[in-house]
């Protein structure tokens, strides 16, 4: 098998769609590779990566595409948000699509920072020191398409954005303590948006008795069409669950863990007070 080949047999169906049309429609229009990338401002093996599958295309050179090759269609326009869907890792792809669309999410994190609320520096950190180990250009596409989710805290209509962080994840370093304090940062500045409540639930709340959270992460979400579903993962494996008396009980576990935990002002005091820990 060529290495041509092989690269369309491994790419998604989005990334594979849009580099047979922009052959065709590039071989229409009667330009090179070359001439095509001068146009869109790539160079031409750019172009030949995005036309073999070799690299998937950015959604900056989707909108060029559109521009200079599209014809009015709309093809590369509408192929926007497939493509980025196929950047994520397989498991995460239909949760994506549930958290861009939900109403409210309410998410209970126990390890690492929720990937939501990540800047770039910290999710980077994060993945190169993950296992297997990613070329630069895959580390770099999953860093840019988890930043592309933060578009969700912008979003009309307003979604409604709950986490409660263990406390324990804002004392795991991760990358630099000056990657820490400029994410504690930012955290700290998404908690005091209007539709974000950010809540720690704290190292000592298991000498009550109680630690609701014991039993690891969740995502609680609701649907455009007020519907309400649980989402879970480990290891690299996803679980959604639509089952009315489960997600009822997840749902009632998390309303334990709120209670558990430090109030908005308390936890935004925290978070603060761990950035300046941080210099």
């Amino acid at each position: 098998m060529s290495k041509t080949a092989k690269n369309k047999a491994t790419a998604g169906g989005a990334t594979r769609l849009v580099s047979h049309l922009a052959r065709a429609l590039r071989q229409r229009a009667g330009l090179t590779q070359t001439e095509l990338g001068h146009r869109t401002g790539y160079t031409g093996s750019a172009i030949s990566a995005m036309e073999t599958c070799a690299q998937p295309p950015s959604d900056e050179m989707l909108v060029k595409l559109e521009e200079e090759i599209g014809e009015g269609l709309g093809v590369f326009e509408l192929a926007r948000e497939c493509v980025r869907l196929e950047k994520f890792p397989l498991h995460f792809q239909d949760f994506a699509v549930l958290e861009r669309q939900a109403l409210m999410l309410c998410m209970f994190e126990t390890h690492v920072i929720n990937g939501l609320f990540q800047t770039a520096a910290y999710a980077r950190a994060m993945i190169e020191g993950g296992f297997p180990v990613l070329s630069d250009e895959r580390v770099e596409e999953l860093v840019a398409g988890r930043m592309a989710r933060a578009a969700l805290f912008e979003r009309e209509p307003v979604a409604l954005i709950e986490l409660i962080l263990d406390e324990s994840a804002l004392h795991r370093a991760v990358g630099s303590r000056s990657i820490m304090r400029d994410q504690c940062r930012h955290l700290a500045e998404l908690a005091q948006r209007r539709n974000v409540t950010v809540q720690v639930l704290p190292l000592d709340c298991g000498l009550t008795g109680e630690h609701a959270g014991a039993r690891g992460g969740m995502t609680l979400i609701e649907t455009p069409k007020h519907d309400r579903l649980a989402y879970m993962e480990m290891q690299d494996e996803s679980l959604t669950i639509s089952d009315r008396t489960k997600v009822t009980l997840y749902s009632q576990r998390y309303a334990r863990i709120r209670a558990q935990a430090l109030g908005p002002r308390e936890s935004l005091g925290l978070i603060e007070r761990l950035a300046g820990e941080q210099q």
